[in-house]
């Protein structure tokens, strides 16, 4: 039973002041902690997550070991307030943080759009300047740690008014290692990748590569990819840290498109007859450099800097066409910072940065040949440019030792210019601006138990596939940017905690570690899709309010306990469609106090670790994952059932050392243990096609994957 509109504020505050009460209590007979400074990509300086008013999840290698890794969906399921699904079973996922994103599915919303989820790798912006993100670089066969912000990270990142995925490739070493792995699974899963590290005088070398391939278990759902990882961190002073970063990818993958829900349960292997008839595919091919640089001029002054390069080529079989995409992405940003006493209890950390990122390139679509390749008709030549701008500062205030005071501006610009080349006459361009402040304060009752509490406002823009002229009356021939559309603004509050204990005395638990987080988001503007995300209006008001709790106990006889819960109300406060589009002039849909579409209720995962004590760092685990029931239109009309899902996994938690210098690390797993047919993903307002909604996507039936790692080092 999921809670009502009556009784939401007692929950929330019933959940608060009980686990703050339990807290205060256990805090006085836990054990002392040392907590060591991480860098909170928020804040972009190292800093205590603890000390940090605002909701942060923090996954090291071994939480991204032993899954099937090819999507970030096996690493995020245990972060509360994250809903990531995998697709079709590989690495085109959708995800969601606290309803932002949720629209990141379907035929006309680039298939990887988060709008409102900025994503770096090795600090490098994977969202591209419209906010759209996709996942080519991300494979956590090289993925060494990453940091979930879950609160609104606006005012020091512009579009992140959902939060921020941090995703680092570079491992922690101090010696020659080099590590093959292998993984093998059910419908073709293969999985090939060689990281290594040396030292390198005062600098750290360290590559990567990694191959996946997969048959795809519903028709014309195979894919294959191929990532190459280079980074150097060069440390020439004390106070100077150099990085180099090189990646290159090929991704290719098909796409079978959604199903019916009588399709769904007759056979939900299937693929959509349409997608398959026109081989439905992406092929991406991306190289990237990246260099970054921080440089403590003294104790108190300092600065970093960041500057990117990255080409893609981008082809397509898509809605009838051949797409090709010749693009190139380019940016960086400058940062000084201030650090300096005001008083013997006062200390300042003030920064002031910039960011700037420009895409542009040709757009050339072609018809779609017999054999489903490029056709030789051009049926549309354009260029099509994004240009983002942001300009922050943040003052961050200790007060004492217990009491940090966080305070932030940024100034946020993006421009959208579109060009046709074969209508000349056709050409747009359009800025959406606007300011996102925020503050923060959070209060440490004791080193290792924290309440915080944050306001921000944050500004998102649509897409650029969003972007569309209507073409309900021939705009579409007038403007290449429809010229209606506001950028969406939205106002976070949010409370929580976060504690990390040991009772002193208990015998059977050894340390219990959790976080609480209590949010309430308006935002104004929504972004309202028609006739299938064809086109788009910001004309919509929405409310989200939530509750999430992550929690991981361990516990005596090798037991280790993980949970992650999410709760959340998300209405339409004012929406109201023109029925004119759909041919219905004088008519409008009320949808006032419907649900927004995309965003279930609660889900939730639940992971219990056996490590025998005698058994030398072998270990059974056994998790399950829920996702409760949401719509899937705007109407409420069409829904996503409900599902839970059972894995197991078998594995060494240490390495097992072979020799001296070589281990062995292995694993087993079965994903879908009860082969339960659910469906993991769905379009969002999908197309109506003779009178039934085409939305479903399928999740992967039960499953195995065995995966195995080897790993030599050798001292200098």
């Amino acid at each position: 039973m999921y809670p009502t509109k009556h009784n939401w504020k007692n929950l929330i505050w019933a959940i608060l002041f009980g686990a703050a009460s339990t807290a205060l209590a256990q805090s006085a007979d836990s054990a002392k902690y040392e907590l060591q400074p991480v860098t909170v990509t928020a804040l972009r300086y190292a800093e205590q997550a603890i000390k940090v008013p605002l909701a942060i999840s923090i996954l090291n290698a071994s939480d991204l070991q032993n899954v099937r890794g090819y999507g970030l969906d096996d690493a995020l399921k245990f972060v509360p307030g994250v809903l990531a699904q995998s697709r079709f079973g590989n690495q085109d996922i959708r995800i969601t943080i606290r309803g932002f994103g949720a629209r990141g599915a379907g035929d006309r919303s680039n298939a990887g759009t988060s709008r409102g989820i900025r994503v770096l790798l090795d600090g490098t912006p994977e969202t591209e300047p419209d906010g759209r993100t996709s996942f080519d670089f991300i494979d956590l066969a090289s993925a060494h740690s990453m940091e979930v912000i879950r609160s609104n990270a606006s005012a020091v990142w512009g579009n992140a008014a959902g939060g921020v995925i941090n995703i680092s490739s570079v491992p922690a070493f101090d010696e020659f290692f080099l590590s093959p792995q292998i993984a093998s699974g059910n419908f073709g899963l293969r999985r090939y990748a060689l990281q290594s590290g040396t030292n390198l005088g005062s600098s750290k070398l360290a590559l990567s590569v990694t191959n996946t391939k997969l048959d795809g278990w519903r028709a014309n759902s195979s894919s294959e990819r191929t990532l190459f990882n280079a980074g150097i961190i060069s440390i020439p002073s004390e106070r100077t840290k150099i990085g180099v970063y090189l990646a290159g990818t090929q991704n290719k993958f098909f796409i079978p498109g959604p199903l019916s829900l009588a399709q769904f349960t007759a056979s939900p292997e299937q693929a959509n007859a349409t997608y398959l008839s026109r081989s439905e595919r992406r092929h991406n091919r991306l190289a990237r450099i990246s260099l970054t640089l921080d440089h403590g001029l003294d104790d108190t002054h300092g600065f970093a800097a960041m500057a990117f390069v990255q080409p893609k080529f981008l082809q397509r079989s898509e809605r009838g066409t051949f797409r090709d995409f010749t693009r190139y992405h380019l940016g960086g940003n400058l940062l000084y910072r201030f650090t300096h006493a005001l008083s013997a209890s006062v200390r300042s950390k003030l920064q002031i940065g910039a960011d700037e990122a420009y895409q542009d390139g040709a757009i050339l679509f072609y018809s779609l040949s017999a054999a489903n390749e490029r056709g030789t008709a051009l049926q549309q030549n354009k260029r099509e440019g994004a240009n983002t701008f942001g300009a922050f500062i943040q003052e961050e205030l200790s007060l004492g030792s217990a009491l940090n005071l966080v305070l932030g501006a940024r100034y946020n610009d993006v421009t959208y210019h579109s060009e046709d080349f074969i209508n000349p006459g056709l050409q747009g361009r359009k800025s959406f601006s606007g300011w996102t402040p925020k503050a923060g304060l959070n209060y440490q009752l004791s080193p290792v138990h924290s309440l915080y509490a944050n306001f921000g406002k944050g500004i998102e823009v649509p897409a650029g596939n969003e972007t569309d002229p209507i073409s309900t009356f021939g705009q579409d021939r007038v403007y290449l940017i429809n010229p209606l559309l506001e950028p969406i603004r939205s106002t976070t509050f949010e409370i929580g905690m976060k504690q990390i204990f040991a009772p002193v005395g208990n015998k059977f638990l050894r340390s219990l570690s959790y976080d609480l987080a209590v949010y309430r988001i308006s935002i104004k503007d929504d972004i309202i899709p028609y006739r299938g995300g064809r086109f788009y209006f910001t004309a919509g008001e929405t409310r989200r309010q939530g509750v999430e709790i992550g929690a991981n106990g361990r516990f005596d006889y090798g037991l280790t306990l993980r949970a992650a819960l999410t709760f959340s109300s998300n209405k339409y406060v004012e929406y109201q469609v023109d029925s004119v589009h759909y041919s219905r002039p004088g008519k409008f849909a009320d949808y006032q106090n419907n649900e927004v579409a995309g965003v279930p209720k609660a889900f939730y995962s639940a992971g219990l670790r056996f490590v025998p004590p005698k058994l030398g760092g072998a270990y059974v685990e056994i998790d399950l994952q829920g996702v409760g029931e949401y719509f899937v239109d705007d109407g409420n009309a069409t829904s996503v059932p409900a599902y839970n899902i059972l894995n197991l996994t078998v594995g060494l938690e240490k390495p097992l050392r072979l020799s001296e210098n070589f281990n062995v690390r292995g694993f087993a797993g079965v994903n879908n243990l009860s082969d339960k047919k659910y469906a993991a993903s769905a379009f969002i307002n999908p197309d109506i096609v003779g009178g039934v909604p085409l939305y479903l996507e399928p999740g992967l039936p039960r499953n195995f994957v065995v995966g195995i790692s080897f790993s030599g080092s050798k001292t200098p």
